[in-house]
């Protein structure tokens, strides 16, 4: 009689256990969506953030890897310090290439930004403080990266960069962001 009750009691304490670290796991999931939200929130409100920077990062735990192209070095030192003044984040590794300055570069960006933002139906990308999609020009060679409504307008995009003259290569990483 006394093993059965010592069995049941132990029941019982590792049955409240596993309910204690699920109830604990549900919590950190609630509080890891906002810690990520927190992160992007951060990153796309930087004061010289814009249509010629990407930036993009990684949790790893209480680290955080940022990665990504900007115009601009105080772009890539904002983000830095951003990131590390949120609560929660012990390390930031640093990855964002700054692009480098060349006037070539930056006469590609204006006239492919005109190019996509002038075909029908792209203009809405640009419109807001962040727009959707990103033009990332490295020696003449453009990404395009970001978030659009359909494989339609990832094309048009896609297709109007490429017409500008002097661009080496095109490279779309547009990601769709639902299916018409």
């Amino acid at each position: 009689m006394l093993k059965k009750a010592i069995v049941i009691i132990a029941l019982v304490f590792a049955a409240s256990t596993i309910v204690s670290a699920a109830q604990l796991r549900g919590a950190r999931d609630v509080q890891g969506y906002r810690f990520y939200d927190r992160i992007r929130k951060e990153l796309v409100t930087l004061p010289y953030y814009g249509v010629f920077d990407n930036l993009a990062y990684q949790v790893n735990g209480t680290t955080v890897v940022l990665y990504g192209q900007v115009v601009r070095p105080s772009t890539k030192n904002d983000a830095e310090r951003r990131v590390a003044r949120i609560e929660g984040v012990e390390r930031v590794v640093n990855r964002i290439e700054v692009l480098p300055l060349s006037p070539f570069d930056d006469s590609i960006r204006r006239r492919v930004y005109q190019s996509v933002f002038s075909t029908d139906g792209l203009y809405r990308y640009a419109q807001g403080a962040n727009p959707s999609i990103h033009i990332i020009v490295k020696n003449g060679h453009v990404t395009l990266e970001g978030v659009v409504s359909n494989r339609g307008d990832s094309q048009l995009a896609y297709m109007a960069a490429r017409q500008v003259p002097n661009v080496f290569s095109v490279t779309n990483h547009l990601r769709v962001a639902r299916e018409s």
